[in-house]
């Protein structure tokens, strides 16, 4: 009995051994440069359940930025290098608010077969219309009853809007993935992308208005690598 119990113990410690546990990781701060855009005051007096909820003026978030010129809402992802395998989705759901008539968050990532859950704390009308082509397109009514519903989505497809067409200044932007290294960033700028295996890869971040910057990157086991964007508003513009 006794060497049964150590061939299984055996057996157990090799196969750990053997299971890959990546700890590469690529990180960064995405930053913008030049003049900073002026955005028009959002005027939520046509419902006055979303302008009560706001004891500030309200401005898109289509260009948020913090302390020295750091960019929230770029989506930064891994683009090419990667196994071409399946990748189990998580089943702990993404989480998209509609606090305050507008989308929280603006930007965000969920892989496919994962759930999308919508929430509507706000205690008015609102109509979640997912802009989606790949996927089936859906225009969901969420009255003040309706506080949740869940959507899942079958196919990766990167970056389609969400609006709401009761508000109409209300807007996010989702891609559904196929695997699980992306990232979003906040105001401070940054982002991580862990668990990635050793190899090179092409890193995409994504803005809706500024376009894209991409750049390769070249892991090792265990290495930690940096890579930083710049976003900048186009001459055309400026």
């Amino acid at each position: 009995m006794h060497r049964i119990v150590s061939s299984v113990l055996s057996i157990f410690i090799v196969t750990l051994f053997l299971v890959p546990a990546y700890a590469a990781s690529i990180s960064g701060v995405v930053k913008y440069e030049g003049a900073v855009p002026k955005f028009k005051e959002i005027k939520m007096d046509a419902d006055p359940l979303c302008l009560e909820k706001h004891k500030e003026s309200v401005f898109p978030q289509t260009l948020i930025l913090g302390e020295g010129d750091t960019m929230a809402n770029v989506f930064v992802y891994v683009k090419g290098g990667l196994a071409n395998k399946p990748y189990t989705a998580p089943t702990d759901p993404v989480v998209l608010g509609q606090q305050g008539c507008m989308y929280d968050p603006h930007v965000f990532g969920v892989m496919v077969g994962q759930p999308l859950k919508i929430l509507n704390p706000d205690g008015t009308l609102h109509n979640v219309h997912a802009m989606s082509k790949v996927n089936p397109e859906f225009n969901l009514a969420m009255p003040k009853f309706r506080t949740e519903a869940i959507k899942v989505f079958d196919k990766p497809e990167f970056m389609f809007a969400f609006k709401c067409d009761v508000h109409p200044w209300m807007v996010a932007w989702a891609s559904v993935m196929s695997h699980p290294y992306f990232a979003v960033t906040k105001i401070d700028g940054k982002f991580t992308i862990d668990n990635l295996p050793p190899g090179t890869y092409e890193i995409e971040a994504w803005h809706e208005k500024l376009g894209i910057k991409t750049s390769s990157v070249t892991v090792a086991d265990t290495q930690m690598q940096t890579v930083d964007f710049t976003f900048s508003k186009p001459s055309s513009e400026k």
